[in-house]
């Protein structure tokens, strides 16, 4: 029995007031090309996630960072968290984006283990279908930090100039979001041998020409076009939890094993709606492994529901951890990371490869709370 210390966190807000009326899902059972796709907004679904690490073969101390649902909005509610390890274990958080990390050190010659296990609520998204919801205004610097450049993600030069050419002729931030996830979405592809959800490096994937990617890669892509050209927007990256209700085996978790579960969507923000959900990464996912063809074209029957609600809306069986670019992670020896989405573990010879699971051991399940 390892010794147990854990913690309470609770989220912020008050949910009474963002629940809505609930809405009827319809399960996709048939193996036809035509596909329901409608996330809905509707109730709330409780969810605890655990993660668990263990280390067989560390040399010298280790540390280990953990991502926790930091996520606190219409479409989500982080909860509490509780953890247990056989080393000295404390949350933490970036400081600068609010992304909540647990921090457990290691003395030299302790096998490591630590699990945490966070509870989310979490509900479908569509954003675009009430025009005049009540939404929170975010202030000025808030969306000029959602702008900037990041080390991965610049603004100026390429980015900027296909941005440019993407939205020629859009005069509203909503008409340039459009056409940039349209750009996006017929320029991008899914590219299955990219390890784990991509890297997000958009400057090397235009001069290259080379748009294949996952995720990590595609959605970065949507959100530096969109703040190259002066629009608010920002990855959010977690995690699929549970199958998808209609139907989607790419769009789907299993949580028994969630491990490779790991998925980045993105938002941007409109100044009639707030924050709005885009995913062109999910639409590009589906042409190309949902089907035993590589679907090329929006229209088809099983691309076109993904496409028409990916931009303004997710299905909520998914979790945000974080939305945090650049990050440096506390305690770390090791320099800042891109995204904080997997485990991350340091030994005295540095940083383990988190995609490496002979040497990385970890775990990732869900169950949902019903009642």
């Amino acid at each position: 029995m390892i010794p147990v210390r854990r913690s309470l966190l609770k989220g912020g807000a008050s949910l009474g007031a963002l629940i809505a009326a609930p809405a009827v899902l319809r399960a996709q059972t048939s193996t036809s090309t035509d596909r329901r796709f409608e996330p809905l907004p509707g109730q709330w679904r409780t969810f605890d996630i655990t993660t668990r690490v263990e280390l067989a073969d560390p040399v010298g101390p280790t540390r280990v960072w953990l991502p926790v649902p930091s996520i606190n909005t219409d479409w989500q509610q982080s909860l509490e968290s509780s953890y247990q390890s056989n080393g000295s274990a404390r949350m933490l958080s970036d400081g600068v984006e609010g992304a909540r990390v647990l921090f457990a050190e290691f003395a030299d010659g302790v096998k490591p283990v630590v699990e945490i296990t966070s509870r989310v609520r979490t509900r479908n998204r569509a954003d675009l279908t009430t025009p005049a919801r009540a939404f929170q205004r975010e202030d000025a610097a808030t969306l000029r930090h959602y702008t900037r450049a990041t080390a991965l993600l610049p603004v100026d030069g390429i980015v900027r100039q296909t941005a440019l050419k993407a939205t020629q002729g859009a005069k509203t931030d909503a008409d340039k979001a459009r056409a940039i996830y349209d750009w996006v979405v017929a320029n991008a592809w899914r590219e299955p041998k990219v390890r784990g959800c991509g890297e997000g490096d958009i400057k090397t994937m235009l001069e290259t020409g080379n748009l294949g990617g996952k995720c990590a890669d595609i959605n970065a892509l949507f959100v530096g076009l969109c703040r190259s050209v002066g629009v608010p927007a920002r990855d959010v990256y977690g995690i699929r939890l549970v199958p998808s209700a209609f139907g989607y085996k790419e769009l789907s978790g299993n949580p028994a094993s969630l491990k490779g579960a790991q998925h980045c969507r993105a938002e941007v923000y409109l100044q009639a709606h707030g924050w709005v959900a885009m995913d062109p990464a999910d639409v590009a996912k589906v042409m190309r492994l949902e089907t035993p063809e590589w679907l090329k074209s929006t229209s088809h029957g099983v691309v076109a529901p993904v496409y028409k609600h990916l931009f303004g809306g997710w299905e909520g069986n998914w979790l945000g951890w974080n939305t945090a670019h650049d990050l440096k992670l506390p305690g770390a020896k090791e320099g800042m990371l891109n995204f904080l989405m997997y485990p991350v573990a340091e030994t005295s010879e540095g940083r383990v490869d988190s995609y490496a699971p002979d040497s990385f051991k970890y775990t990732i399940s869900a169950k949902e709370i019903i009642g």
